[in-house]
C-alpha cells in the first residue's frame, strides 16, 4: 500500500497528519506536486515534482496508483480516476470517495461547476476548520486501519 498525497491545495495540517500516520505505522508517503516541497527524511518518504501542465500532478497519480492505495486529494475527478483503478481516496475534510460515492459526488461536483460559471455560486469552498480536522483525522485513521490491516491479511 502507498499513499499518494495530491499536494495541489492541500494543507499543512493534513500532511502533517500524514507525515506522523507514516512514521508510527511505517507506511510509504507520495507527494506529488507542481513544485518541490520539503518532506521527511527517510525510506518511507518522497517528493515527485512534476512539470507545470494542467492537472500534471493528477495525471502522474492517476497512472501510478494501484488497488488498495490511498489517494489524499480535493480533486473529485482525480478520485474518480483512482476509484476506477481500484484505489481509496479521501478528501483533505475527510470525505470517502470510493466505488459507490464517486458517481454522486462526480454529478455534484459538474451541478456546482455549471452553477459557478453561470454566477450562481461565487467562490470555492470555505477555509479547512477545526471540524474539517478532526474529520480528516478521523477518515484518515479508520481508512488506513482498515487498508493496512487487509494488505496484512494473508490470501
Amino acid at each position: 500500500m502507498r499513499l499518494w498525497l495530491d499536494n495541489d491545495g492541500c494543507p499543512r495540517i493534513v500532511r502533517e497528519l500524514i507525515f506522523k500516520a507514516a512514521g508510527r505505522r511505517n507506511f510509504a508517503v507520495t507527494v506529488v506536486g507542481n513544485s518541490y516541497m520539503v518532506v521527511p527524511p527517510g525510506p518511507n518518504y518522497a517528493m515527485v515534482v512534476v512539470d507545470g501542465g494542467f492537472d500534471a500532478a493528477d495525471n502522474h497519480i492517476a497512472d501510478q496508483a494501484a488497488p488498495g492505495d490511498i489517494v489524499i486529494t480535493a480533486d473529485i475527478p482525480l478520485a474518480a480516476r483512482v476509484v476506477a483503478k481500484k484505489a481509496t481516496a479521501l478528501s483533505p475534510r475527510g470525505e470517502l470517495f470510493d466505488a459507490e460515492s464517486i458517481g454522486d459526488r462526480l454529478a455534484m461536483r459538474n451541478l456546482h461547476q455549471e452553477l459557478r460559471s453561470g454566477g450562481e455560486i461565487k467562490g470555492g469552498p470555505p477555509p479547512l476548520g477545526d471540524l474539517d480536522k478532526k474529520r480528516f483525522a478521523d477518515a484518515f485513521d479508520r481508512l488506513l486501519t482498515q487498508t493496512l490491516n487487509a494488505a496484512r491479511t494473508p490470501r
